[in-house]
């Protein structure tokens, strides 16, 4: 399977890396706008050709499949132009800007029998993985409550760098240079690993968004800074539970911290995956007593691998085009100014 690497900034190493490690696939290009640096690119991880041109390289034509690692803006317009030249796609998330884009491309992908998956890497983690099982064998009976959080803190702390004066940074806070802040960065992910673990995506919700004051004029030279810097979700699930789903940059003590709670009507599970992850459980007679007790996880495939067998059997796998199609309609149902209580999101 000869995959080829389309945006190579920062996530396209992990992408190159995480494929080089198969012995069932083979990275053969680069491509980037900036031609130099996808030549710098494919030089560094031994690839033997590189494109300036997504259309150059389509002629060219010697590749099966494509890692999309393109800003978000691109995700939409690059993979159509791949799907009409019948190439399977693994996409960063988001899927794209609109629910109307992510679903014409899920559309597209399935017309042509494609392979199109969507790189939601924390489906990664195998308490996720666990605790999805755990929870869809009915081991905690039916789901009443979901509580999730990704808590970061890099506008409160220097851990990854001077947010004011990094453009890396800048952009993510700033509606103008294509960002739709915190819920369209990582509130993804969040929505994500809550719905994969109870299998339920929110069918109903009310939203809020902040945006709080960081600079003078709330402008840091050409960066007006006017995305949101925390989001909560109220949300109701199809079995009539009730969730609420959060993310902010503001969660002081936390650089990169994903937390679930759900519960039961014969008991409860929680992930903390941070610096390190731990999955809990309170069943039987834990739950009179409020005692847990600690869970391992088996590993797990990685998205990258379930996307290459997903190819070599012609069968889609999870999380799908079509799925996160799916997520960035609530994500979109968020922005709706006139949101009212419990709106149904279809």
């Amino acid at each position: 399977m000869r995959i080829l690497v389309l945006g190579t900034g920062n996530m396209a190493a992990n992408h190159a890396r995480h494929f080089q490690a198969s012995p069932d696939a083979e990275v053969v290009a680069g491509v980037d706008i900036d031609e130099a640096r996808a030549r710098q690119f494919s030089d560094e991880h031994g690839i033997p050709h590189s494109f300036g041109d997504l259309d150059e390289a389509i002629a060219w034509g010697g590749f099966d499949a494509v890692a999309n690692v393109t800003p978000d803006r691109f995700h939409h317009p690059t993979t159509m132009k791949l799907i009409l030249a019948g190439k399977h796609v693994l996409c960063e998330k988001p899927l794209a800007e609109t629910f109307p884009q992510a679903d014409e491309m899920a559309t597209a992908a399935e017309a042509a029998g494609l392979i199109a998956m969507v790189n939601l890497s924390y489906r990664d983690v195998p308490a996720l993985q666990a605790a999805h099982g755990i929870i869809a064998r009915g081991e905690i009976g039916e789901v009443r409550h979901v509580e999730a959080s990704y808590r970061q803190s890099w506008l409160v702390g220097n851990h990854w760098g001077d947010w004011s004066t990094e453009p890396r940074w800048l952009w993510r806070l700033s509606e103008e240079h294509g960002s739709k802040g915190v819920l369209g960065d990582v509130g993804i992910h969040i929505l994500d690993f809550a719905s994969y673990a109870v299998s339920m995506t929110p069918v109903a919700l009310q939203a809020q968004l902040a945006t709080f004051h960081k600079a003078p004029g709330d402008r840091i030279g050409d960066y007006p800074l006017d995305a949101n810097d925390s989001a909560v979700m109220s949300v109701r699930f199809e079995n009539g539970a009730l969730g609420v789903i959060h993310t902010s940059r503001f969660m002081t003590g936390y650089a990169n911290t994903l937390k679930l709670s759900v519960f039961g009507t014969k008991g409860a599970i929680e992930i903390n995956h941070g610096p390190y992850t731990s999955l809990r459980i309170c069943t039987g007679d834990g739950i009179h007593s409020q005692a847990w007790r600690d869970l391992h996880a088996d590993p797990v495939k990685t998205n990258y691998q379930r996307f290459i067998a997903a190819v070599q059997s012609g069968e889609n796998a999870e999380p799908s085009f079509r799925h996160a199609a799916n997520l960035q309609r609530v994500i979109d149902r968020c922005f709706d100014k006139d949101i009212a209580s419990a709106p149904p999101i279809a």
